[in-house]
């Protein structure tokens, strides 16, 4: 550790891409970062979906202004192995072995559940995914992202599938929900954002359950209502872009982001509402924040994943059927 601190901070430059400060508490998280070890960093594309981040590897490939390293969701690291150099964490045997690739090209690192967050004063009390169908929901429904682009969206498709009896091994049922939603005038083909929760143009929002809890902070009447027959959790994944031109600062970020200690990334995570991967491991070694960990939402129904070969079915389906579901 002490080589590869010397060694990033010689370098002294750290490049990411596509994380909100709002998102999991990433604010807090980047700050420590640089208080910690003096590396600056540049964040790009703050707003930007899983896909921006690869097509920017590819893009900006050999220039000094390429990521150094991915947070994306798992069916876009499964479909870009190849841009990825395998590197693992000096917690990596805290990493459940179902959470990550085995050589380490991308691995798991926070996570939830998919939620319904919505302003409790303009609708009420949702209490299904059917609810939105009433018309009162009239231009009111979101998505963060475009599903065929962004893992949040297409997690969100995903849990209304469920909803609707859908299974995992197939979305169709999901998409055809928002067709009809589309057609009923109730879906709204933008992407939720804070500001857009705070304007009132998205005042219904599914998103990951700890990203949909902030927008209380704007909206004092913001409710989240995670479906009993639709617990669908997931998480993102750390990788290392091969061709990375701060490596050894790439690989002291992760080192960060896995570790246990009070500032480190795990409980950062934590404090931010989001579930991180190392959670079981550290509640068993004491180092979990338990005051943060006694805050996460409970759960009603039974929680399902999404495997690599399911992630990647419903990633195909909506690239030949969800343009012309909304159109």
């Amino acid at each position: 550790m002490d080589k590869l601190i010397a060694a990033a901070k010689e370098e002294g430059t750290l490049n990411v891409i596509a994380l909100p400060p709002t998102w999991a508490n990433y604010g807090a998280i980047l700050k420590q970062f640089t208080d910690t070890y003096g590396i600056k960093i540049n964040s790009a594309n703050p707003a930007g979906s899983s896909q921006d981040e690869v097509d920017a590897v590819k893009q900006q490939a050999g220039t000094k202004a390429a990521p150094d390293v991915l947070d994306v969701g798992l069916s876009v690291a499964v479909a870009n192995t190849g841009l990825m150099t395998p590197y693992q964490v000096a917690t990596w045997k805290d990493i459940p072995a179902a959470q990550k690739e085995a050589s380490g090209l991308y691995y798991q690192d926070y996570g939830g559940y998919m939620a319904i967050g919505y302003d409790s004063a303009k609708f009420g009390t949702i209490t299904s995914v059917n609810d939105l169908m009433d018309p009162k929901f009239k231009n009111s429904v979101a998505l963060n992202g475009n599903p065929t682009e962004a893992n949040a969206a297409e997690n969100g498709v995903m849990m209304v599938n469920l909803a609707e009896g859908g299974t995992l091994d197939d979305i169709s049922k999901g998409v055809d929900f928002f067709g009809q939603l589309k057609q009923a005038g109730n879906f709204v083909p933008v992407q939720a954002t804070s500001a857009t929760v705070k304007a009132g143009t998205t005042p219904v929002v599914i998103d990951w359950d700890y990203l949909n809890a902030t927008h209380g902070s704007d909206v004092s009447t913001w409710k989240v209502f995670v479906p009993d027959n639709a617990v669908l959790g997931g998480y993102y994944n750390q990788a290392i872009n091969k061709d990375a031109p701060h490596p050894a600062a790439a690989r002291l970020w992760e080192e960060f982001l896995f570790g246990q200690g009070p500032k480190d990334g795990q409980n950062l995570w934590l404090a931010g509402g989001a579930r991180p991967v190392e959670q079981p491991a550290m509640t068993d070694n004491g180092s979990i924040n338990a005051a943060d960990a006694a805050k996460l939402p409970p759960l009603n129904g039974t929680p399902v994943y999404m495997s690599d070969a399911q992630t990647t079915a419903a990633s195909t389906y909506l690239a030949s059927n969800w343009a012309q579901a909304i159109s």
